[in-house]
Parts: C-alpha cells; structure tokens; sequence
C-alpha cells in the first residue's frame, strides 16, 4: 500500500502549468513544509520540505486558493522518478501525488502570518439565558420521553 498523509504550510505559492493537448489539465506543484514530531534538546523545530504535485480539479483548486503559508492536510501517494540534467547527471526525484487536499485552519487563522487563534466565540446574550428552550408545564404526557 502507498498512502500518505501530510499537514503542513506552503513555502511558496504553488506553481500551476496547463498540459497541451485537446483537454488542457492543471498540474499545480508545492512544496509543504511538515515539521517533524521531535526535536532534540537544545535544537530548533525542525521541517521536512516535501514536494506535492495535484493534476486536474485539484491542481485548479490549488492554483484559486492556495498561496505561502496555508496550511494543509494533503493525502496521497509517493511517486519516484528520474531524468537527466543539462550537465548530463541523473537526479532522482520523490513527489507525493495528491489524492485529495484541504485546508487545516480557517481562512482568518492564516491570514494572521500563519499564527494559530481560536476563533472567538460569541457572547450569550440575556435572551438566549443558558442555550436551552423553555418546556412549558402541563406536556409531560405529550414527550417521547420521561
């Protein structure tokens, strides 16, 4: 089995090229930035900086919404390959090809430079009293329960 899961922030915003051809497909790639669970002591957090590449609807989606700084939840699969530079050497590459991708926090939590905050919560206002409906007297025959 080949399955992937990620969460991370974007580097940069994603790069987007359309396929030639009749039917023109999006292929959008980013790199996500995941931090790694541990540190050692004394180290600063550390990330791994994983190459994602999505084709189609999901490649279009990326290029309207995402920009640097989003984080994500990513699912897919790794994908190696290979290819031979301009000074004629092989460079193998790795790429997780999405299978599906959203977003990991609210839009108004990563307009704030990528810091996370609770969204706030509304006050109760006096009306509302503790958030439950009034039952008037004389119906307990009519509940379903007793």
């Amino acid at each position: 089995m080949n399955k992937v899961i990620l969460m991370g922030r974007l580097t940069r915003d994603p790069e987007v090229r359309y396929s030639q051809g009749e039917q023109a497909t999006a292929v959008a790639r980013y790199t996500l930035a995941v931090d790694r669970r541990f540190k050692r002591d004394g180290d600063q957090q550390t990330a791994d900086f994983i190459n994602c590449v999505a084709f189609g609807k999901s490649g279009e989606f990326a290029e309207k919404y995402f920009h640097k700084g989003t984080k994500l939840v990513v699912t897919g699969r790794i994908q190696t390959g290979s290819y031979t530079n301009q000074e004629g050497r092989k460079v193998y590459t790795t790429d997780v090809v999405v299978e599906e991708q959203e977003f990991a926090e609210s839009k108004a939590a990563s307009d704030q430079s990528g810091a996370y905050q609770p969204a706030a919560r509304p006050e109760p206002s006096a009306a509302a009293g503790d958030g439950f409906m009034n039952i008037p007297d004389g119906i307990d025959e009519e509940l379903p329960f007793n």
